[in-house]
Parts: structure tokens; C-alpha cells; sequence
């Protein structure tokens, strides 16, 4: 066994429950493709590493007085410092909700319901839950009345956490959700509460009287086993109504176990929480930073746009949040675009100063030595201090950064940029990178808690006999995968063999050491009329680095042969191509439409898609530019970041498109 599998090895080992069986039955090596051996750990219950709560007694005990959960004060609307809830009065606040769900009748296997954005609240419910043996199912405050009416019937939930805000879209369709008997509001004041009628079996409380209903008869608690399910996590998907990812505590604990290996966290390090908590990637965050200790600041603003760096200079509360909490770990997902065309807009001296202080620092970084503290002085601690000038530490879990991204990151905030993959069905974490790997372009090597393979793709010519290095479809097996989509056998036979293989739709590719590259995506693609299959988020990918370009949408179908993109431009870079050229217009919107505009914009495209060596068929053909941002709000991007229904909203500008292409070119269209 290599020394990597060793060290994976002794990492697993060191947070497994003690066992009287010898651990050399359970866990062994694993020839994958290619030269990479990986430690397989096999899925006993009486092996499994333990549960949540056990990890939630754990911090009690050992962190009590430490800071814990801290928000923002607000007081006359302005914001002012952080206050801190410590791990013994979260622990004892736990205690009290689970036994104040008791009282209400909720018995062992109920299912809950959290209906609001992050905060400690929210953290301590997800506590009881697994100290009483409840299962949370998270909803998204912004998915609307119409998803939240559906998962609260189809996962039967029988107590609802909500705040002011989304407790008037339950009451809207109270009548149509019968399980639910309870419902708790969070911040909602006693003798505001509306009153309900006593025929509608519903009871409607504050947050503040189920702590006092709880603390006045204390439970014990009702701890679950490993194989029981802690949570089921609803996800948008691409098409249909959402699918309920089922995950028992065991599941969680393996990804974040394995997690460890890669992510050292400790007791002084302060977490910023702004991703949201339904989301597994938050959700795993949270595991870790409970079993180190580690303080768990609120992010203030919302998360419809998460793209953190890209508007650290129009998003301040980001940048006020990190000031504040000075903390040492930022979890993020993250596009450099913004901090990009701020340097160029900044002045033809300061974009010199800056090309001269990246290119030394990007030497400095490739040869394994230190770089000259004087650039750090003239630049780029004025970009680290955005985030509060003490961040050791990042983290990316969207879709695979390019290495200019991520050695972009490296160079201006200078501490360690870990990337990882995963996805909710595998409770987080397939692969990650380990500290101090400074190559570029992968998502590091698998999990000690999985076993990964690569399958072929004929359709997609991806097979493992591919020169120089395997390539397939990405599946994964061990104890990190979910238990299934609650109540749907149908498609949960669609993604797992009878192997119990994952088959992740995501395509993949080993280099050297073991690292795992994700190039391209099965699941989201298309035929396009000759033939040729595209991943559109790979296009999307590229076109993103685009100065014109904040989001894209590729779109390319069976009766066409070409793509197009629709385009939510920069507005101030708009104007500012506007000015260079002496373009005349009376608003943005018409900006857009000028002809000239989107010849520009698609030149732009054009020249990205060469520098990344798109193929000649995966170039966009004509482009329409909109001002409208792609939000969770308007419908154009699901809280897990995907586009089902972009299509549908630009139909007409997607047929306008391909009429203007007919029109110019007609072997361009069929």
C-alpha cells in the first residue's frame, strides 16, 4: 500500500467507534484504473463510525464554554457586533427543543420540518432532531409555496420550524398539508402569532414557548443507530418535482470523517455560515466544525447569489460579515470574474502593479518558495482584507474550478485552496484535495470512506482504454451513498446498480496520484442535429471567464446544429464598451439589442472559447444579452444551482436565435 492510502488509512481509523473485531476485515486496499490504490471501507452497522448526536455530545463535553453559534446584532437597523451562543447553551437548548417536540406527541422516526434561512436556531432543531431520533427534512425558503406543499406531503412532516416570513405561505395552504400538527415560529412573538381554529388540528407556537414547554419537563435522550435515517434532503433536479435523498447518520458521519483527512479544522477557527444549511455541502461543513470546536458565524445577507468573490465589491455585507468574525475558514463557491475586471477598471497603473505582483507570486508558487512579502503589502492584502485579512483557509464544492481560478485564489488571498466534489446523494464528499497539493486542474483523490470507479461512456468515446490516462463515467460505492429517493424505487434503480454502484453522471478522468479530473457531464447533455453530444456546463464553464459575461445559458437541441447563449451581461462593463466605441443609447435594454453589442460580446466568447480549445460545434453561434440576472427568485436558478426552466423562459429568444442564424448561414440550421 502507497504512502497516500497509509495516511487515509490511520485517518479513518482514528474516528471509528472502538471495535472488538480486528479492522483489517473491514478495510483494505482496492485496485482502481490507472496506478491509484484506495482504502475501502466496508459498511458494517457495528462498524460505523457513530452518530450525530454522539458528535453533538462530543462538543458539549469537550468545548462547553467555547463560542459556538454567533449572529449579528441589529439594533435600529443598524448592524453592530456579533453575539455568541456557547456549545454548553446550545447543548442545553437542544435538550429542550427535542423535549418540547416529545411533549407534542412527535414520537421516534417523525419527520421535521425547517423552514427558514441559517441561524442558530436552525443548528440547534437539526441537534434535537438526532439526539431524539427525528428525522429533518430541510426546505428551502426560497423554493416556493408549491414545492414546500409538496415535500411536506409526500415526507409526511409532522412539525414545521418556520419564521414570520414563510409562516403566511403555510397558513395559505394549511388545509392541504393534514399531517402537519405543529408548527413552531421562530422570532415570532406570542401574542402576535394568529390564532387558529381549534377544528384545523394544527398547533401554532413560538420558538420561546417550546424552549420553556421543554425545559419545564426534560426528556431524555432517544439516540439513533448508525443505519437510521437522519435527514432526507430534497433536491430541485433538472426536470419534475423534487426527489427526497434519504441519508442515515452513518452516511453522514463517513463523508465527514472522511472530510477530516483533508480539512484540518480546530477550536479557534470561526466559520462563516452563509451557503444554505439545506444544502449538503453547508450541512457537512457543519459536522466538521461541531466535532473541532469551531465557532459558527451567520453570513447576514441571503444566498441567492453565492458567488462570493466575484461581488465582494458591490455585496459589502460579505466583506462587513469577515471584518466582524476575523475568521480563519470560508467555505465557498466562487468565480473570479468580478475581482478581475475590477483591476482592469482600476487604472492602467494599478492593472501593471497587479499583472507584476501576480506573475512573481505565481513563480514564487510554482517553484516552492516564498514570495516577496512586498507584494502582499501593495496588493494583494488589500484583496485579503475583504474578507477580513485572516482567512487560512478556503474551500470549493460547485462545479470543478479551472486552475486560472483556483490559482488565481492561491495568488491573492495566499492560504490553502482545497476543491472537492461530491454531490447530496453521497452525503457530501466523493474526492478532495489534500492540503499542500499545489497542482491545478483536478478535484483531488476519493474519500477514504468510498470506493471509486470509472465506467464507459461509449456514446461519449470515453472508455478505459483512453490514452494517456482511463476515462468514464464516476461511480462510487461504500457508506458515504444514500439509501435511495424517499418513496421513488423508480429512479432511485436509475442511478444505483445492483452493486451498489452510484452512477453520478459526471465524467471523469485519472492523472497521476490518484487525482480524479471531472472533464465533462453525462447526465446534462444533448445531441446536437449531426450527431455530436454536448455537455452545456463545460461551454458554460468557459464562457463564463468572458469579461462581458456574469452568467450564461447554453442551449443547443436534436434539430439544430449549432448552440446559443443566452448572456447576463456585466452592466458596467456593457457601459464601459459602450463609451470606448461612442455608442449612443437611451437605456441598458437597448444597449442589449444593439446589433453591435452582441457581435462584441459573442467576439469575446469566441476568443475564450479558442484560448480553452473548444471544439469547432461547442462554439455559441449567435447570442441574445439580457440584464436580468439568473436568481432563484425569478425562477432562472434552483438553490441547487441548476436551470430547469431557463428553456422555457428564453423559448423566444432561443427561436429568434436560430432564425437569425438560418437566415445568415442556412447550413448552420436544419
Amino acid at each position: 500500500m502507497d504512502s497516500t492510502a497509509h495516511r487515509r488509512l490511520k485517518a479513518i481509523q482514528g474516528h471509528l467507534l472502538p471495535s472488538t473485531e480486528d479492522p483489517s476485515d473491514q478495510i483494505q486496499t482496492n485496485q482502481t484504473a490507472g496506478e491509484f490504490s484506495i482504502v475501502v471501507f466496508h459498511h458494517k452497522p457495528d462498524f460505523v463510525l457513530a452518530t450525530f448526536v454522539y458528535i453533538s455530545r462530543h462538543a458539549v463535553e469537550s468545548f462547553q464554554d467555547y463560542k459556538y453559534l454567533g449572529t449579528r446584532l441589529r439594533i435600529d437597523g443598524t448592524v453592530g457586533e456579533y453575539k455568541w451562543m456557547t456549545y454548553g447553551e446550545a447543548g442545553s437548548a437542544r435538550s429542550a427543543v427535542g423535549s418540547g417536540l416529545w411533549r407534542h406527541g412527535l414520537s421516534k422516526g417523525a419527520r421535521v420540518g425547517l423552514y427558514f434561512i441559517n441561524s442558530p436556531e436552525w443548528l440547534i432543531v437539526d441537534h434535537a432532531c438526532s439526539a431524539y431520533s427525528y428525522i429533518s427534512v430541510p426546505l428551502y425558503d426560497t423554493l416556493g409555496p408549491d414545492a414546500v406543499k409538496y415535500i411536506v406531503n409526500h415526507a409526511d412532516i409532522q412539525a414545521i420550524f418556520c419564521v414570520p416570513n414563510t409562516l403566511s405561505a403555510l397558513l395559505s395552504f394549511l388545509s392541504e398539508i393534514p399531517s402537519v400538527c405543529l408548527i413552531v415560529v421562530v422570532g415570532g412573538i406570542d401574542e402576535h402569532l394568529p390564532s387558529l381554529p381549534s377544528t384545523c388540528g394544527v398547533k401554532l407556537i413560538s420558538y420561546s414557548q417550546l424552549l420553556s414547554q421543554g425545559r419545564s419537563s426534560l426528556q431524555p435522550f432517544c439516540p439513533p443507530k448508525p443505519e437510521d435515517v437522519a435527514t432526507i434532503c430534497y433536491t430541485s433536479g433538472t426536470t419534475g418535482t423534487p426527489k427526497g435523498v434519504v441519508l442515515t447518520h452513518g452516511n453522514l458521519i463517513a463523508s465527514a470523517a472522511g472530510m477530516s483527512h483533508s480539512i484540518k479544522f480546530n477550536s479557534a477557527d470561526v466559520y462563516m455560515s452563509y451557503l444554505p444549511l439545506a444544502h449538503i455541502y453547508e450541512r457537512a461543513n457543519q459536522v466538521l466544525s461541531l466535532y473541532y470546536g469551531v465557532a459558527v458565524g451567520f453570513y447576514q445577507g441571503g444566498y441567492s447569489s453565492v458567488n462570493l468573490l466575484s461581488n465582494l465589491f458591490i455585496h459589502w455585507s460579505y466583506a462587513l460579515d469577515n471584518v466582524y468574525l476575523r475568521n480563519m475558514f470560508l467555505a465557498c463557491t466562487t468565480e473570479y470574474a468580478g475581482i478581475i475586471n475590477a483591476v482592469k477598471s482600476s487604472g492602467a497603473l494599478r492593472e501593471r502593479l497587479f499583472n507584476a505582483a501576480y506573475h512573481s507570486k505565481k513563480q514564487a508558487i510554482m517553484s516552492d518558495r516564498r514570495s516577496s512579502p512586498m507584494w502582499d503589502r501593495l496588493v494583494f492584502n488589500k484583496i485579503k482584507a475583504k474578507l477580513g485579512g485572516r482567512v487560512r483557509f478556503m474551500g470549493s464544492g460547485a462545479s470543478p474550478l479551472s486552475p486560472d481560478v483556483m490559482e488565481f485564489l492561491r495568488i491573492c488571498f495566499g492560504c490553502s485552496i482545497i476543491e472537492g466534489y461530491g454531490m447530496t446523494e453521497t452525503s457530501c464528499v466523493i474526492s478532495i484535495m489534500e492540503d499542500g497539493d499545489n497542482l491545478t486542474g483536478h478535484v483531488g483523490s476519493p474519500n477514504p470512506a468510498c470506493e471509486v470507479k470509472l465506467v464507459d461512456v461509449p456514446e461519449m468515446n470515453y472508455t478505459s482504454e483512453d490514452q494517456p490516462f482511463p476515462r468514464g463515467e464516476i461511480c462510487v460505492r461504500g457508506p458515504i451513498v444514500f439509501q435511495g429517493y424517499f418513496k421513488d424505487d423508480v429512479q432511485t434503480r436509475e442511478v444505483m446498480d445492483d452493486d451498489g454502484w452510484l452512477h453520478t453522471g459526471d465524467i471523469g478522468l485519472w492523472i497521476p496520484g490518484g487525482r480524479l479530473k471531472i472533464i465533462d457531464r453525462k447526465k446534462n447533455i444533448f445531441k446536437l442535429a449531426q450527431g455530436e453530444y454536448i455537455a452545456p456546463e463545460k461551454v458554460e464553464n468557459v464562457y463564463a471567464k468572458c469579461r462581458f459575461v456574469s452568467q450564461c445559458f447554453v442551449y443547443g437541441d436534436s434539430l439544430n446544429s449549432c448552440l446559443v447563449a443566452v448572456v447576463s451581461v456585466d452592466p458596467d462593463i456593457l457601459k464601459d464598451w459602450a463609451a470606448s466605441e461612442g455608442i449612443k443609447y437611451e437605456d441598458l435594454g437597448q444597449l442589449c439589442n444593439d446589433r453591435r453589442a452582441r457581435a462584441a460580446v459573442l467576439a469575446d466568447m469566441d476568443a475564450i472559447g479558442r484560448e480553452a480549445q473548444l471544439r469547432g460545434f461547442e462554439f455559441a453561434k449567435a447570442v441574445t444579452l439580457v440584464l436580468e440576472p439568473f436568481t432563484v427568485e425569478n425562477d432562472l436558478l434552483t438553490p441547487t444551482f441548476k436551470r430547469p426552466q431557463a428553456k422555457a423562459y428564453f423559448a423566444n429568444a432561443i427561436a429568434d436565435m436560430y432564425t437569425e442564424i438560418s437566415a445568415s448561414d442556412p447550413m448552420l440550421a436544419q
